[in-house]
């Protein structure tokens, strides 16, 4: 066992543990380092040469809103500061609106508020630096360092501007990134094509450089700038076909590659305004973040909808299969009551955030016409005979409608109030269908999936707006009259006359045409009303026996009579089954035919006997034409859908 330890190794022990082995001996003599003092005097300058802005770091996540915000008013921060200095008092206003702007925003985003993104301001250049703000040079040269200093990078900036005034080519790929990191690093332009002579050829060249693009970047895989110059090269096959049409263009809303000359008639845009389009291009390209969120909106709206409309639906199989089971069509109530069950999995799977497909949703009981797709707006292409195709469409629509409303209205008074709910129904469907259509043709959407189907309809014959006491005589047209002797045949001058033997052959009704000049071939389209008693012997004998008789006569001139070109007969016997009947009888001149026609129509509000009621097949424009409901991105487009469906 050994003795105790004596105080003065105690001690030794303790300083041991105490140092730190890490320690420099040169600590003390820290501040007269030359290198070190020159390496803090060049971060000093830096700094005060960016105004002396607090360096902030942001917590938000790239590509989100908040980012970009802060992005921005980093920007606007050192774009101001440079106005300010340099004595511009036009731009430091406006970048001060600007700032004043993005920090409500950016205060509006951080509350958790909603912010118009088209109103963002955009992107500015930050200018150059007046020469009084350059850091003062050290007496020892800084050590190297990898990036050329800020005043060199300027005066990159100051070079491009001026190349951009003169209208030549530009790389842009050279171009140090901002300090502020917040512009995003800018593709190189290829070299700019020849002049174009024309609009058209200008629009070609702008389309075939972002077809180039977007077939390059799906070669490299990158699918979401692929997209971005597909459809911008489809807004230029529009602008295309509009200004082959002779329509107007708007340029404006036209993006512009860069590198590219002006559209010859247009006003080529300034060097500022020639950057600030690149960078926001550029910020476009890089946004990713943005789009992603934009789709994950989208998606959340259509498993909202999914869910929506399966519950919906479900509601209806119960409620049909309740009737079934009150009618005590018990195998109809199972059947319909397995299909709401088989909804259940479709509901659970949308209201957990899983991917549901809508058209696989079963169609309403006893409605397989209400059926809707989903597409998205994104993924339209607008085809060249969509406007031809929408004009047929509503106007076939617009004749179905008038259609149904005309047989509603006729058996409205016959008072069949079955028949008449079954056109007001459909003239409703019409109605719809023809709003949905116009609504998509102002969307710019492509023309819905359509099909025609031969359906059969019970028409009746009857003319409401006439009275019972009205019999309408139409002198319709004449064709190929003969001339009487001494007149040519283009100096005819026709006219027709005919009196109806009633109420007696003694007081006849008379009536007679205008006088058509110069034409063997007269058009007429006159109308005349005549008074009746549907059941007097006298009208019915005149119906059934005498016709209508009608002489054709040539207005004679100044103390000249009027010249017979002929006689024609119209039968009325077929207005005993039918409201009307349409004649063509042939012009005789006593008992010798002439070879004229002449056309004539005779109307009653209903038969004479019973009522006249036709079957007819028509080629009919369905419904069950599966209608697009289409995903809009703004929400009360999407909303309006939803109220439709």
């Amino acid at each position: 066992f050994a003795g105790p330890v004596p105080m003065e190794d105690i001690a030794k022990m303790a300083d041991e543990c105490m140092r730190d082995v890490d320690d420099d001996d040169d600590d003390d003599n820290v501040e007269d380092d030359e290198d070190l003092l020159v390496g803090l005097t060049s971060v000093s300058a830096h700094c005060c040469f960016w105004g002396k802005q607090e360096v902030t770091v942001s917590t938000a996540t790239p590509g989100s809103l908040q980012y970009t915000l802060e992005s921005r008013v980093t920007v606007y921060k050192m774009a101001l500061q440079n106005a300010k200095t340099a004595g511009e008092t036009s731009k430091a206003r406006r970048y001060d609106r600007g700032l004043k702007t993005l920090q409500s925003m950016l205060a509006a985003v951080k509350k958790g508020r909603p912010v118009n993104e088209a109103e963002i301001p955009p992107l500015v250049a930050t200018g150059a630096p007046s020469a009084d703000t350059k850091p003062p040079v050290p007496a020892r040269p800084a050590p190297p360092v990898p990036s050329p200093p800020l005043p060199t990078q300027h005066k990159r900036f100051d070079t491009v501007i001026e190349a951009l005034e003169k209208g030549q080519a530009v790389d842009l790929s050279n171009l140090p990134p901002s300090p502020a990191k917040t512009f995003c690093v800018l593709l190189s332009a290829p070299a700019a094509p020849a002049a174009p002579r024309d609009v058209l050829e200008a629009l070609e060249q702008r389309r075939a450089k972002y077809v180039e693009t977007s077939t390059q970047a799906k070669a490299s895989g990158d699918d979401r700038k692929a997209r971005m110059h597909d459809r911008i090269a489809k807004q230029y096959q529009s602008a295309i076909r509009t200004h082959k049409l002779g329509k107007p263009v708007n340029f404006d809303e036209l993006p512009v590659p860069p590198g590219f000359p002006p559209i010859p008639g247009q006003k080529a845009t300034g060097a500022e305004q020639g950057l600030i389009a690149a960078l926001q291009t550029a910020d476009q390209l890089a946004s990713t973040d943005l789009s992603k969120v934009a789709d994950e909106e989208e998606n959340e709206e259509v498993q909202h909808l999914c869910q929506k409309k399966s519950i919906h639906r479900r509601k209806q199989y119960m409620k049909a299969a309740l009737q079934a089971k009150h009618k005590n069509d018990m195998e109809q109530a199972k059947a319909l009551l397995r299909t709401a069950k088989g909804l259940d999995p479709m509901i659970e799977a949308a209201r957990s955030g899983r991917s549901v497909d809508i058209s696989t949703v079963p169609s309403p009981p006893g409605d397989e016409d209400e059926d809707f797709v989903v597409v998205h707006h994104n993924d339209v292409a607008i085809s060249e005979k969509a406007e031809k195709v929408y004009s047929q469409l509503t106007k076939i629509l617009k004749e179905q409608y008038e259609k149904c409303l005309t047989h509603s209205k006729q058996f409205t008074h016959l008072g069949n109030v079955a028949e008449t709910t079954k056109f007001e129904k459909m003239a409703e469907s019409c109605k719809k269908s023809l709003e949905l259509l116009k609504l998509s043709e102002s969307k710019g959407l492509p023309p819905p999936p359509h099909h025609f189907e031969e359906r059969s309809f019970c028409t009746v014959g009857i003319f409401p707006e006439l009275s019972s006491t009205d019999m309408v005589v139409v002198i319709v047209k004449a064709m190929n009259l003969p001339a009487p002797s001494g007149i040519q045949t283009n100096d005819l001058d026709a006219y027709v006359k005919f009196d109806f033997p009633y109420p007696s052959s003694e007081q006849p009704q008379k009536h007679k045409t205008t006088v058509i000049k110069n034409t063997n071939s007269p058009e007429y389209n006159q109308s005349f009303t005549l008074s009746i008693n549907r059941n007097h012997r006298g009208f019915r004998r005149v119906v059934t026996s005498k016709g209508l008789k009608l002489e054709l006569l040539h207005k004679g001139g100044f103390l000249r009579s009027d010249k017979p070109i002929g006689t024609a007969l119209v039968k009325l016997d077929k207005l005993e089954s039918q409201s009307e009947i349409r004649e063509i009888v042939e012009v005789i001149d006593g008992r010798k035919r002439t070879g004229g026609r002449v056309e004539v129509k005779v109307r009653l509000r209903e038969p004479l006997s019973g009522q006249d009621v036709q079957k007819s097949t028509e080629r009919w424009l369905s419904r069950g034409v599966k209608l697009i409901l289409v995903q809009w991105p703004k929400t009360d487009q999407f909303d309006h859908f939803q109220r439709e469906y």
